[in-house]
């Protein structure tokens, strides 16, 4: 690029955001570049402040009507009246009138311009004026800008930045910026029938912009980058409040998983592509990557690095591709690693056809589906998720009638130890849950197969050892022998715990722990005789509740016989037996009263007793 210069570049209307948001320009040479567009309703508001209005596509008339008091000369083939050049019209616009005009089927109105000239005003239709001029240069160079604005805005769905260097001199120039575009997609094919299976990638690319691509070297880049519009094209006014004069007052102004992840593995969810002019790359951009191919020669694919984060495909070869096109680019073709064998995820009557792949293309592969081929024809279909390097992956393509499957399900609870100290009894369990894979293979060979079994919420795996295992799976080896049937039991164990204040028990609750078979025999020994110390200490309660249930009878015998007296009087002969009854009730009252200080006393050493065992219990 040499000396000052201006470039234009169109976008479609909704890329502009991402272009004003994202554009970077790089000009050694130039200390003020500057960028100049046409922002939202720049058009309109332009048009309508010219002195031509052209913004609502006017005719003639209205064109005229807006430009009264202006200076004309206009052609006007055979007037004679009023003019010193013959057809000649000069004079100033005095307005627009209609005049009916009888046609054969209906009538019409037709505007004649009204001029004002020294001889007077004069009326001409506009049918017959040929040609007008303005005798006001500012009037003409508005009228031309409008037209310029209007040819230039043909296009209503896409917008030029105009991208302005003043630099001198011949230097080298970079633009570049991020607009939004379709993801490029991606799809794999699989030879398993060779010995090193071969593997091929393909990108699926669309140019839907207002360009064609011609000779451009792409990249594609897979990550998950933060992405979002922000409109910056139309203008913002801020919002100002109006407030009235002061004289009238005031106012206030208001997939299958992968197994055991990889440190390094980054989940992808969006890709982009990247476009530079082929001849400005360097070396290092330029770099391919060499694979071999089935036939043990090289195909050159792409080159594949590390991109801020993200990952890195950029295409071997400059690509050409017209506007509103798409196509498919060779991303990766190389021999993998690849093992056969059947597997069961734990549903379905048939397990599925599939393999265990390693990543060995020396690239960060997208998620995308996999045509599999096997033995020259087509085996089926499989998804991938995002595909680390050197990373080992399952994929399933189809199932295997010849094998059936069933699963069934049991559990089981069981006591794995109890210790008692400080008056509480903890007793720990085992929840076992077994899981029993019963498969039949009527085929005549033997098959391989990997069981994936679903793991239970907070169990630990006790058989068998897997293999390798997943967030949610487990992983078993299995091998089908031919018409036989062949089982895989799984066993998983939820520990349990339960906390027992022994001081709260009931008897009934002692006799069922400590007849328990589940309980160790030492503890339900000691169970038993806490039974006998709180049976002790129940026989003493009840016989205080005995002993205080007589006296209160006694006591209540005795105040009716009291409340009798007062009625008979004490000089009467039934006066004389109540009091005798009652001193003999006073008698007996009195002789309950050491009884019941020792059955009380008796219940409480018995309780006593009671809970010092309870609490001195240590297993």
């Amino acid at each position: 690029m040499t000396g000052p210069i201006s470039i234009g570049i169109p976008f479609r209307l909704e890329a502009v955001n991402d272009a004003l948001k994202s554009l970077i320009i790089n000009d050694p040479e130039s200390a003020n570049p500057s960028v100049t567009y046409q922002s939202e309703n720049t058009l309109l508001q332009t048009l309508r402040s010219l002195k031509v209005d052209l913004s609502d596509n006017p005719g003639m008339a209205v064109i005229l009507s807006r430009l009264i008091g202006s200076e004309i000369e206009a052609l006007v083939p055979g007037l004679h009246f009023a003019t010193r050049q013959q057809g000649i019209l000069s004079g100033r616009i005095a307005g627009i009138e209609y005049k009916p005009v009888i046609g054969a089927q209906f009538v019409s109105n037709e505007p004649h311009l009204l001029v004002s000239t020294e001889f007077g005003l004069v009326s001409s239709s506009l049918n017959d004026i040929v040609t007008i001029k303005f005798k006001d240069p500012a009037i003409e160079k508005d009228l031309s800008r409008a037209l310029d604005l209007i040819a230039e805005s043909g296009n209503s769905s896409s917008r030029e930045l105009k991208i302005n260097l003043p630099g001198r001199g011949r230097r080298n120039v970079s633009i570049s910026y991020v607009i939004s575009s379709p993801v490029w997609k991606v799809s794999y094919r699989l030879d398993l029938q060779a010995e090193k299976p071969l593997f091929q990638g393909w990108a699926i690319i669309d140019n839907i912009s207002d360009n064609d691509w011609n000779n451009v070297s792409l990249s594609l880049v897979a990550g998950r980058p933060s992405s979002f519009i922000q409109n910056l094209y139309p203008p913002y006014h801020v919002s100002r409040p109006v407030l009235p004069l002061s004289i009238a007052g005031t106012a206030d102004a208001v997939v299958h998983d992968r197994s055991s992840p990889t440190p390094q593995a980054a989940e992808v969810e969006s890709m982009m592509m990247r476009m530079d002019s082929y001849a400005q790359l360097d070396e290092r951009e330029r770099r391919t990557l060499t694979t071999g191919n089935i036939t043990g020669g090289t195909v050159q694919t792409a080159t594949g690095s590390e991109a801020g984060g993200q990952f890195e495909f950029t295409i071997k070869n400059p690509v050409s591709l017209n506007r509103m096109m798409s196509a498919m680019l060779l991303l990766t073709e190389s021999n993998i690693e690849a093992r056969k064998f059947l597997i069961y995820s734990g549903t379905g009557r048939n397990p599925r056809l599939g393999a265990e792949l390693t990543n060995t293309t020396g690239m960060k592969l997208p998620a995308g589906p996999i045509t599999v081929y096997d033995g020259g024809v087509y085996a089926g279909d499989a998804l991938i998720d995002f595909w680390n390097e050197n990373e080992k992956r399952l994929i399933s393509f189809g199932e295997d009638l010849s094998v059936t499957a069933a699963a069934s399900d049991t559990s089981s609870r069981t006591v794995s130890s109890v210790n008692i100290a400080g008056g509480v009894m903890t007793i720990n369990r085992s929840q076992n849950f077994i899981k029993t894979y019963t498969f039949i293979n009527s085929g005549s060979d033997s098959k391989n197969m990997v069981v994936e079994h679903t793991k239970t919420t907070q169990t630990e795996l006790v058989s068998p050892q897997a293999v390798e295992h997943t967030v949610s799976t487990y992983r078993f080896n299995l091998t089908l022998l031919p018409n036989r049937e062949s089982t895989l039991t799984v066993n998983e164990m939820r520990p349990l715990s339960e906390r027992i204040t022994l001081l709260s028990l009931r008897t009934d609750a002692f006799l069922s722990y400590a007849s328990n078979n589940e309980i160790p025999q030492n503890v339900r020994q000691a169970l038993s005789l806490a039974v006998e110390l709180r049976r002790a200490v129940e026989a003493a309660e009840a016989k205080v509740k005995e002993i205080e249930a007589n006296r209160i009878s006694l006591a209540a015998d005795q105040d009716r016989i009291r409340r009798n007296l007062e009625a008979a009087g004490n000089q009467t002969a039934e006066g004389q037996e109540y009091l005798r009854r009652m001193t003999a009730l006073d008698r007996e009252i009195d002789a309950i009263a050491p009884a019941l200080e020792k059955t009380t006393a008796d219940a409480k050493t018995a309780q006593e007793a009671y809970e010092r065992y309870l609490l001195g219990l240590s297993f």
